[in-house]
Formats: C-alpha cells, structure tokens, sequence
C-alpha cells in the first residue's frame, strides 16, 4: 500500500492587506519583483489562458489586469475564503493542499508558470494555495473576467482546454499513486517540471538534454507522491547513478535525454499528460 503523508495544519495568520492591491496594481506589501507589462512578450503568452487572444481581446485582459507577489511559504488563499480573482502563475510554484478535520493536510496538486489560478462562477476556493517558492500571478478581477469569458469565445475556449488537461492529468496521477513503482513516481515528477520547463523556453517537442531548477524540497516530493523521505533520496540517488539525471546542489537538475527520462517513468511514446 502506498504510504501518504499528512501535515498538521498551520493556523491562518492575520493579514488584512491580502488581497487588496494597491494604485498601482500589485498587492500591498508584496515584495519587489520584475512586472512584464506587455502581454505579447509574457514568458506564458503562448501557454496561459490568454494564448488564444487576438490584440483587441488582449488589451480588455490588460485593463483589468493586475499583478500579486508572493514569498515562498506564505499563503495566496485559504481553502473555503472567498476569492475575488483569477489569476495564471507568471513565475514561481505553488502547491494545492486540503486539510482534514483533525487538521491533517494533503498536498493534492502543483500549480506551474502559465496554470490556472481560480475558479470563475465560484465565490470560494477549493484548497489552499502556497507559494513553495517566490510567486508572481497575473491576476484578473473575477467579475470583470467572467463578463469577458462571456462575450470573448477565444478565452472560455482556452480554458475548457486546460480544464480537461488538468482533468486528464488527475487521472494519469491517480495511476501514478495507485500503480507506479518509487522510482516511476520520481522519474514521472522530474519528466513534467523538464517538459514544462522545455515549453516554457520555446522547446515544446524537446528531446534531448535540459537543466531546470527543482522547486520542491525532497520531503515536498515525499508529501506530494505518497512516499518517505528517505525513498527519494534514495531513488534520486539512483536515477543519478544510472545516468537518468545529472544533480548540482539539491535544486539544479540536468536531463540528458527526455526520452530516457520518460522511459523510466513508465509513460507513453508521446509523453502522454507531461506537456
């Protein structure tokens, strides 16, 4: 049987000023970071919910736009608190976690540059978003964002695409959890931080080599895959060994050969949800 592993829960601290940006649309008390203001040149143009646009849609998504930045631990929102935004991950990770009554925390899911924040129609969050590394979202106010959903096809088709991707890639997980060996669980979470990384930089069909940073720490891969500690060291161990991945430090990550990778992680020719 798979062991997962569960957290306690940390109580929610007081922050009145979440949430509430400021004049200039970055929320209050965010730390300093670079803010891209032209859509066009966005890093996650061609993979966000706005990759569909024409210009004019564009500059509708840009008058109502704004932008959030967010420390590596600290909390974007609460599961069941009201969310007044949407918003695609422009750089960073995030994790989704649910907690139980007794205070026990699952981590369920990993947000990436250019996924989706939010749910429009829904007033609350479903899980709690964490940054896990320093995170900056393009964010959309809700209303304004659902009234344009409502007269622009180009964005609530864009979204179905990456509402049944993100279900497809729930299932592939479940076969993950339910089926996969340690070492295609690892190999299979290295395989998707590679290939996003590959799209992300122009690389979509990428085969050959790539180094990336791993934003997650070894006992985040053991919560997020149902796994030991030690296991991933041991099984990262491994993988390096056999020549799969090559380490510097604990966070840069070089992958000689995709394809390889995605051998190890037991998936399809075609690198089936891994895109």
């Amino acid at each position: 049987m798979t062991q997962i592993n569960t957290r306690l829960a940390v109580p929610r601290p007081a922050n009145p000023n979440q949430g509430l940006p400021s004049e200039t649309g970055v929320e209050q008390g965010a730390p300093p970071t670079v803010r891209p203001r032209d859509c066009g040149a966005c890093q996650i143009r061609h993979r966000a919910v706005c990759a569909r646009c024409e210009p004019q849609e564009l500059a509708e998504l840009d008058a109502i736009k704004y932008y959030r930045s967010f420390q590596a631990g600290q909390t974007v929102i609460w599961a069941a608190d009201r969310m007044d935004f949407v918003a695609s991950v422009v750089t960073g990770v995030a994790t989704l976690t649910q907690t139980m009554e007794d205070g026990r925390t699952q981590m369920v899911g990993l947000l990436l540059p250019s996924d989706f924040v939010g749910r429009p129609g829904r007033d609350r969050a479903p899980y709690n978003v964490t940054a896990t590394t320093d995170v900056m979202m393009c964010c959309f106010r809700k209303k304004p964002f659902e009234a344009l959903m409502a007269r622009t096809p180009n964005i609530g088709q864009r979204l179905l695409e990456m509402t049944l991707d993100e279900l497809d890639a729930a299932r592939e997980w479940m076969l993950l959890l339910g089926r996969k060996t340690a070492r295609e669980k690892i190999a299979s979470l290295l395989s998707i931080m590679a290939r996003r990384s590959a799209s992300l930089a122009g690389r979509p069909s990428a085969t050959g080599g790539l180094s990336f940073d791993l934003p997650l720490t070894r006992e985040a891969m053991a919560d997020y895959l149902g796994l030991t500690l030690e296991t991933v060291s041991r099984q990262m161990s491994a993988l390096k060994r056999d020549g799969i991945i090559e380490l510097d430090g604990k966070r840069q990550v070089t992958v000689p050969n995709l394809d390889r990778l995605g051998e190890e992680a037991g998936d399809d020719a075609d690198g089936g949800f891994l895109t």
